[in-house]
């Protein structure tokens, strides 16, 4: 018994120390890649609903900068500065010539903000979520 004991502590105490050293690496590695992390920023998450549409994508810009076309089980993950940005979204293609969807958001820093684009009606709108499904990021 003492001895499944001590195997259950050495085992533990391994876990820790590669858990640790894998965060501290990954937070390394986004560092180096996005110096800007450290700073003032929030970061946004813009993902589909399951039934959007198999053959609708989202083209989605930031302060009127094109940013992404989000398809079919994927979603944008971004960083922002803090501050007032507006993002604007519109299912591609238009066939309906509808008029995109614009919404104002404050990004206060380190807050993550997540949207799910769905349909209202035959709006798309951006609606806030608690949730993230898993999906493939927009290169």
């Amino acid at each position: 018994m003492r001895r499944r004991l001590r195997i259950f502590f050495v085992l533990a105490l391994a876990l820790s120390i590669f858990a640790s050293g894998t965060s501290a690496q990954a937070l390394e590695r986004v560092s180096k890649v996005s110096p800007a992390l450290t700073g003032k920023v929030g970061r946004l998450i813009v993902q589909r609903t399951p039934n959007f549409g198999t053959h609708l994508s989202i083209r989605m810009s930031i302060d009127g900068k094109k940013v992404a076309n989000i398809g079919r089980n994927q979603h944008y993950g971004g960083v922002l500065s803090a501050g007032r940005h507006v993002v604007t979204v519109l299912a591609l293609p238009n066939t309906e010539a509808r008029r995109p969807t614009s919404m104002a958001l404050t990004i206060k820093p380190g807050q993550v903000y997540i949207f799910t684009a769905t349909w209202d009606s035959d709006r798309l709108v951006l609606q806030p979520s608690n949730f993230y499904m898993p999906t493939a990021r927009v290169p």
